[in-house]
């Protein structure tokens, strides 16, 4: 499960709040930053999208998705991260359908690796109870469980 492949990698991080959707994105990059997987200038790659295209990434009400296009430069292995917010984060002023508390981060260079993972994010999205339970995690220990939970 996608979780546990997060969970291996340590590619997770829990925070209370942000100052900003730029800083979201920054941070949500953090876990790939750590092990190399991507650079510091992708989350700018992100940014940039976000500032021209919108909010894109937030593809339902408390859950974004931040990535850019594959083989994205500063990207050095194909991976997602996971991030959660206590507090969520606006990326549209007034609109609360694009506020955001849970972050998938996708990073690829290789295209099959990228539709393996989307498919695994796709099939955690549609499942509402799942959804439900990742907005009250907290650390680590509750990412394990809800992997286990939903294998």
């Amino acid at each position: 499960m996608l979780l546990d492949k997060i969970i291996k990698k340590n590619h997770y991080l829990f925070l209370d709040k942000v100052d900003s959707w730029e800083e979201s994105i920054r941070m949500s990059c953090k876990p790939l930053e750590n092990d190399g997987t991507v650079e510091a200038s992708y989350a700018e790659l992100i940014i940039e999208c976000v500032t021209k295209f919108g909010p894109y990434i937030v593809l339902l009400p408390n859950f974004a998705m931040p990535h850019s296009t594959e083989n994205a430069k500063g990207v050095h292995d194909t991976a997602i991260s996971f991030m959660k917010l206590e507090e969520p984060v606006s990326f549209e002023a007034g609109n609360p359908e694009k506020d955001a508390k849970v972050f998938f981060t996708l990073a690829s260079v290789n295209k099959d690796q990228h539709v393996e993972n989307m498919e695994e994010l796709f099939d955690m999205l549609t499942n509402e109870e799942l959804l439900e339970e990742l907005l009250t995690v907290k650390t680590v220990e509750d990412l394990k469980y809800l992997a286990e939970k939903y294998k």
